[in-house]
């Protein structure tokens, strides 16, 4: 294993279990959960990529 960056796991776990709510919601027939789980995929991912980007501009990448 090289330089594993573990933000970026951490990150896509995050990302792996809001989809993954986004469906249980809609098993569950809520809206909230769903709308809920959306906003949360938006967040993580955006932070995601503006820490990959930041990352990039410093050369820690």
């Amino acid at each position: 294993m090289k330089d594993i960056k573990w933000i970026f796991v951490l990150y896509s776990l995050g990302a792996v279990l809001s989809m993954s709510a986004i469906g249980i919601g809609i098993g569950m027939r809520s809206i909230f959960v769903v709308v809920l789980a959306i906003v949360a995929l938006i967040l993580i991912m955006g932070n995601g990529f503006k820490t990959k980007a930041r990352m990039r501009e410093q050369g820690t990448l």
